[in-house]
């Protein structure tokens, strides 16, 4: 392995876990609604269980996948379930984490972690990354360590980069009536981000 092998990993990390999807959508209204200290739980949660997946990828499970297309036709739906359930969360929230209300959280590491399981966009990088990046033979674990490393280094300040943009909104979020519209549009971010995954 050579520095391009490292550099060619990191820009396919930056544009698989930089880019808009349901990680980065929840990441934005976490940073708006409860700040960035508060956020933290939540991104690491989506580091541990980015490299969960690629590791559990990288011995074989994501040839499940190949073998039985139910399974993954089963993880799409429970993703789509579950990011309605999200979205519907975002919209009924009644204010910021400012108020301490009992009816919003932050999504803590465990949940980020489970997340990354029913996320078919992170299964898909997952699998992409392992099949195009490790490398055969005795080289096959220490690229696969290489590839976890990498998308750890890349994938925590790009979900900080997220929370910070949430926390930016959150200046011109002064009123109900603010909160109440930045909500209704990331409930809506949250369901269309389903588009993606069928």
């Amino acid at each position: 392995m050579d520095s391009g092998f490292v550099w060619a990993v990191a820009l396919f990390a930056i544009v698989m876990v930089g880019t808009p999807g349901p990680n980065n959508v929840m990441l934005t209204n976490s940073g708006a609604n409860f700040g960035y200290i508060r956020s933290i739980p939540h991104f690491i949660g989506i580091g541990v269980g980015l490299i969960s997946l690629l590791l559990l990828n990288g011995a074989g499970l994501g040839v499940v996948f190949t073998s039985y297309p139910v399974v993954q036709e089963v993880l799409k739906w429970l993703g789509s379930a579950y990011l309605l359930y999200l979205a519907w969360r975002i919209l009924t929230a009644k204010r910021g984490a400012e108020d301490e209300a009992e009816d919003i959280k932050p999504m803590n590491s465990f949940e980020a972690i489970l997340f990354q399981y029913i996320n078919p966009k992170a299964w898909m990088m997952c699998i992409t990354a392992v099949s195009s990046f490790s490398l055969p033979g005795e080289q096959y674990w220490q690229s696969l360590a290489v590839i976890c490393a990498t998308f750890l280094l890349v994938q925590l300040p790009t979900s900080s980069v997220w929370v910070g943009f949430g926390i930016v909104i959150r200046q011109w979020l002064s009123t109900p009536l603010a909160w109440r519209r930045f909500n209704r549009v990331m409930s809506l971010l949250t369901v269309l981000c389903i588009a993606f995954i069928w």
